[in-house]
């Protein structure tokens, strides 16, 4: 099975309406022509982080919906769906029976006990080389119920109990797991915090080759059979995307957000061109996520100058975000992340936004929006007061009415126009130029078979425009977007 190049949708499956079926609804209603794919957030049973520590892959959270809301989704779109490679929840069978039974547990050898690592466990000189995006070091102390207390390995929430990718039994168990998701109307699965599944003390734990090559090509090996690909999801500087690419996988550029935040504050190509001329081909690009605007992800790519210049603009230019949203007081590392829509960081300037979404859609790869994007959506600081998650200011949850009343605005009408046109035009087939340009200008072009699509983004004034073949005339056609 072949994913379509074009734009896809990353939602919650309660983000839009409250639940699967009303997902369902909106997007036959407002984008069948619009969306080739949707990336559904875990759906399955989960103890905490809105879904990301499942309790069992058997079953879609009934507050959801059923395997038969998501099949259906699947038969309109091409469907991902996400497996939490890095961990299961504390709450799953596997972990309780653990938390129970200790070595004499039959899921024992799933996790990652410090007693594995021998009898003095691990020295506080090895945790402090280990990349952890927590203020804690990465383990859990339980103690169980005959009073004995054992520390396990946990990268993130306590809710999160790492899995031990070097156990025969981890991947005997799991390997049933990617089957099953294989077997549904799944056509690519998204692999959750995939760079921290390699452990070994000594190291700092992360992307260590050349283990990740192996686990992954035994991951993809799973769902291989049933036509099914991988999606590595990796957050840090781009030489690890370029590495995913070079071994044939498909990765994120998670740089062009930040890249398009200082092209347009800055109003200079020079950045964003560079990357673009060795970025690779075969992913998926994002300006927003269900995560933060990365700020790790563009390290190497614009200078510390640039990327405090950009967070800065962003901060006082009437966001309404603050820094303090993005820090440990509302559960997070400001040096990963900034917590904001990108609409908000781009002030909710209808033209600075279609511009933004323009030059997303002209980059390499298959685009894709996240819900609160789609819709134009600004902060909810309620939400994130409410739950004094930074992240949360990104995650607003639409009725079907909010919906519809948000689809008549004009921004988001000229959104949907400019991700019919590049759905459903030929010349995102082909091959892909950049044209030579003043400095605060932008221009980008895809040919294919006879037809063409070329961006012009005047970088002070956000004026967007597109000369593209007529589909039936093939004439040139002028739009302003």
């Amino acid at each position: 099975m072949t994913l379509q190049n074009k734009v896809q949708i990353i939602t919650y499956p309660d983000s839009m309406g409250g639940n699967l079926l009303t997902l369902h609804y909106c997007l036959r209603k407002f984008l069948m022509n619009a969306v080739g794919g949707v990336h559904i957030l875990p759906f399955f049973p989960s103890s905490a982080d809105r879904g990301f520590a499942p309790s069992t892959y058997d079953e879609v959270d009934p507050q959801f919906g059923t395997w038969d809301d998501v099949e259906k989704i699947g038969a309109d779109f091409d469907l991902t769906v996400d497996f939490m490679v890095n961990h299961i929840s504390r709450q799953s069978v596997f972990f309780q029976d653990y938390l129970e039974k200790g070595a004499d547990s039959a899921y024992a050898d799933m996790f990652l006990s410090f007693s594995k690592f021998g009898p003095d466990g691990i020295s506080d000189d090895d945790l402090a080389k280990v990349y952890t995006r927590k203020p804690r070091p990465p383990y859990l102390e339980i103690q169980r119920p005959d009073g004995s207390i054992e520390r396990v390995w946990c990268t993130f929430d306590y809710e999160q109990i790492d899995l031990d990718w070097s156990s025969p039994l981890t991947r005997s168990l799991m390997r049933n797991v990617l089957i099953r998701l294989a077997r549904t109307s799944a056509k690519m699965i998204r692999l959750d915090a995939f760079a921290y599944t390699t452990v070994e003390i000594g190291t700092n734990c992360y992307f260590l080759e050349p283990a990740v090559w192996e686990l992954l090509d035994w991951l993809k090996g799973c769902v291989a059979p049933f036509g099914v690909d991988v999606l590595p999801e990796v957050h840090e500087e781009s030489s690890y995307q370029q590495k995913l690419s070079q071994h044939g996988f498909w990765c994120y550029d998670f740089s062009l957000p930040m890249l398009t935040l200082f092209t347009l504050f800055e109003h200079t190509n020079k950045r964003l061109l560079e990357w673009l001329r060795i970025c690779p081909r075969k992913q998926f690009t994002t300006l927003d996520t269900h995560d933060g605007i990365g700020i790790v992800d563009v390290v190497g790519l614009m200078d510390d100058d640039e990327i405090e210049r950009t967070i800065e603009t962003l901060y006082t230019k009437g966001s309404n975000a603050k820094k303090v949203y993005s820090g440990p007081e509302y559960q997070n590392l400001d040096i990963y992340q900034i917590n904001c829509t990108y609409y908000s960081a781009l002030s909710s300037n209808d033209d600075a936004y279609i511009a933004a979404r323009a030059i997303q859609f002209f980059s390499p790869g298959i685009p894709q929006v996240y819900y609160v994007g789609l819709l134009a959506g600004e902060n909810d600081t309620e939400l994130l007061e409410q739950t004094r998650n930074g992240r949360d200011i990104n995650r607003h949850n639409y009725s079907v009415e909010e919906i519809e009343e948000e689809f008549k605005r004009p921004v988001v009408q000229r959104l949907v126009k400019l991700m019919e046109f590049r759905s459903n035009h030929p010349a995102f087939q082909g091959n892909f130029t950049i044209a030579e340009t003043p400095e605060d200008q932008l221009g980008l072009t895809w040919e294919h078979a006879g037809h063409y699509a070329a961006l012009h983004v005047d970088l002070r004034s956000y004026r967007a425009e597109l000369r593209h073949t007529d589909l039936t005339s093939g004439e040139e056609v002028l739009l302003v977007l």
